[in-house]
């Protein structure tokens, strides 16, 4: 039987404390979500690497470098609603929960949603609501928020998504420009977002967050 406590700690030992992650809610967080048990059976191997878990086409979860660099960024301060897009089987919102007030993990996948909703439950994460429905779309009706995370990489933040971020808040998004991402740190100044660099990173686009192709005649 691995040994999956070992395995965070080496996670967090090797891939998020040398990239710079070292505020204590972020490790704390890391060290007790048990990753192994969010991934598919067939990728538990992979749970722990230092990459992207692939869990179905275009679909994976994030790094724990990447996730952890994202969380860092966003510098969340324990009090905040935060929507967790593209959730997969819990694992985001399982971690983020136990920084923050409360999250709204959406994610259009039946089965991983079905999965996440007994796990997260399994682990007591009772401030974490799991919504069903487009990634895109987001969860007005739970919103506004001040915290975003998108988990996967995006061409293009629609609207809705935009629109659900308190003014003051942040949104942590991966923007993929072919095999090359960045992810930036938007904040939301009277009603308009700007945005600043954070670092790179890579993940596939998530299903309606592709930039809209224009043809002209």
């Amino acid at each position: 039987m691995p040994d999956y406590a070992l395995r965070r700690r080496m996670m967090v030992d090797t891939q998020v404390r040398p990239s710079d992650v070292t505020k204590f809610p972020i490790i704390d967080a890391m060290l007790a979500t048990p990753r192994e048990i969010f991934v598919p059976a067939a990728a538990r191997e992979a749970a722990y690497a230092g990459e992207n878990v692939v869990v179905a086409p275009g679909r994976v979860i994030l790094d724990p470098r990447t996730f952890a660099k994202m969380l860092d960024a966003l510098d969340l301060n324990g009090g905040e609603l935060v929507l967790d897009i593209g959730g997969w089987m819990g694992y985001s919102a399982a971690v983020i929960a136990r920084m923050t007030q409360a999250v709204v993990m959406v994610e259009e996948d039946v089965a991983a949603l079905a999965e996440a909703t007994g796990l997260l439950s399994d682990l007591g994460a009772d401030n974490v609501i799991v919504q069903d429905g487009p990634l895109a779309l987001g969860a007005a009706q739970h919103g506004p928020y001040d915290t975003i995370l998108i988990e996967g990489g995006i061409e293009n933040l629609p609207q809705a998504i935009a629109d659900q971020l308190k003014d003051g808040g942040r949104i942590a998004c991966l923007f993929m420009d072919g095999a090359l991402g960045a992810v930036r740190i938007g904040h939301k100044i009277d009603g308009a977002m700007t945005w600043r660099f954070s670092f790179n990173a890579g993940a596939p686009v998530l299903p309606g967050f592709a930039r809209t192709s224009e043809f002209a005649l």
